[in-house]
């Protein structure tokens, strides 16, 4: 991939592709990463463009750099970018009518999820008709493993060591953010989450912000992400919040069986 070196000026839109032309050749190279050397080669730009640029992306976190090796490779923002993709591309894509349907159904705020390593990330919120919402979670927005409804139900569906290995890595970022929670309740909760076969937040993380989470899993058996409904405390009690489990684990089941034709379809 060769830009244009002609045009000094580094302001514009000119920059901007640029950029992008060096965020495509970083992800074109993101197991192993590539040097600035490279970057200057592939791209045809001079040395100290390419490292400005880069700088740009970097501050950015579409880019980070390898301490060891100093090879570029592909930031933690612009894997988050490829998550939310999903919306056209992905899991989303095959969620999306059941998660309206219990936006719809149930007049609350339904979510979609996904596990990244330590943290639970959503992919799409979709707001129900009742006029007092909750705005805990956003699309984007990213907690902990075990943080939130749909997040803890993931947690709970990951074998006891990896549980074990994702509270421990998180402890100290928990524990500062979250006071509500610590390593001991996280694993009472995900004891409750299992019994139960639903994840309950009960205003945990924001006050008067109660949420249910359901785990979803594919064709496989292994965990793809979450399904989760954020209300008020007055609209998750008994026995209302009974209806709004039934709800939730249909919804899980009808994606489930989505995601399991539509692998049938590809295989054949």
């Amino acid at each position: 991939m060769k830009l244009d070196p002609t045009d000094s000026a580094m302001g514009g839109a000119q920059s901007v592709d640029r950029a992008l032309a060096l965020l495509s050749l970083i992800g074109r190279h993101s197991a192993s990463g590539i040097a600035l050397s490279g970057l200057v080669t592939e791209s045809g730009l001079n040395k100290a463009t390419v490292r400005r640029l880069v700088l740009a992306l970097m501050r950015a976190g579409l880019v980070e750099q390898d301490a060891g090796t100093r090879n570029y490779h592909l930031g933690e923002d612009a894997y988050l970018l490829g998550l939310l993709a999903q919306g056209r591309h992905g899991l989303l894509s095959q969620a999306m009518e059941q998660v309206q349907r219990l936006a719809r159904d149930t007049g609350d705020a339904a979510f979609i999820s996904v596990r990244r390593g330590l943290y639970s990330v959503c992919l799409h919120r979709e707001d129900g008709g009742h006029p007092i919402r909750t705005y805990a979670l956003m699309p984007g927005g990213h907690h902990p493993l075990g943080v939130g409804a749909g997040s803890l139900a993931m947690l709970a569906a990951l074998p006891d060591a990896e549980v074990d290995a994702v509270i421990a890595a998180n402890h100290a970022e928990v524990t500062r953010s979250y006071p509500r929670l610590n390593p001991d309740s996280l694993r009472a909760q995900v004891a409750e989450t299992r019994e139960a076969g639903i994840a309950l937040n009960p205003g945990l993380i924001f006050e008067d912000s109660w949420g249910l989470g359901a785990a979803l899993h594919g064709p496989d058996g292994q965990l793809v992400g979450a399904v989760s409904l954020a209300a008020v405390e007055s609209r998750m009690r008994m026995p209302r919040r009974a209806e709004l489990e039934h709800r939730l684990r249909e919804t899980t089941r009808a994606i489930a069986a989505r995601l399991t034709r539509t692998q049938q379809e590809d295989i054949q």
